[in-house]
């Protein structure tokens, strides 16, 4: 990798969570052995099955993590975004990719090898316990979406995605990135009607507001 590159990836570097407790020659390590990889919409970055040889980082853009169920359909588990990565567990035990993911929007990424993602886990105690802690978090958000496809019905549901979509915009709770309603869908195991239909019954209850493809949490 180009001293230029280097740098630029030393830059995106500190802004990713895994690797935020890493001081700078620490940082510098992990760039040398990284490599940038551009990924147009729609291209599968990842497939289900494939082996695992690769961490990978996204450094901008979208992906979601998809499966399918036994009838072939889609299901969404799980959206990405920059600083966000994937790809991990298939290094930890070896097994293949359990699951697809496919670039939303135009992606740039950080791919890490599996030789150079566990030799920086064996020389830095501070990223195996950041990456400790982020599965942990994944294996409580699984635990909490189960959960909700067993107890809730399709309006909880709905609104419960809503929430954990929306950020806090001074005082309000807003989804600003645009998602369909079948990815909606998609995520919370409801068909595309029934999600259009629910998100109208909460605008017109005065639960929500849709404009300028962002969705406004009224009262949260």
């Amino acid at each position: 990798m180009s001293a230029t590159n280097i740098g630029l990836s030393l830059v995106v570097l500190r802004n990713v969570p895994l690797f935020a407790e890493l001081n700078e020659a620490e940082l510098e390590k992990v760039s040398k052995v990284s490599v940038r990889k551009r990924v147009e919409r729609s291209a599968f970055v990842v497939r289900a099955g494939d082996s695992t040889d690769s961490l990978y980082i996204l450094l901008t853009g979208r992906a979601k993590v998809t499966n399918h169920d036994e009838e072939g359909k889609e299901i969404i588990l799980a959206w990405l975004g920059p600083g966000e990565f994937f790809g991990e567990m298939g290094l930890i035990d070896g097994s293949p990719r359990s699951a697809n993911v496919v670039a939303a929007e135009p992606c740039e990424l950080l791919v890490l090898s599996k030789e150079a993602f566990q030799r920086c886990l064996q020389d830095n105690f501070q990223v195996a316990q950041k990456l400790m802690q982020i599965l942990v978090r994944r294996l409580r958000e699984a635990d909490r979406n189960i959960e909700s496809l067993a107890l809730l019905d399709v309006y909880g549901r709905v609104a419960r995605l809503l929430l954990e979509l929306s950020e806090d915009d001074e005082g309000r709770r807003i989804v600003k990135k645009k998602i369909s309603k079948q990815d909606m869908a998609r995520m919370i195991g409801a068909s595309r009607e029934m999600v259009s239909k629910v998100m109208r019954d909460l605008e017109l209850s005065g639960y929500i507001l849709c404009e300028n493809n962002q969705v406004i949490i009224l009262g949260a």
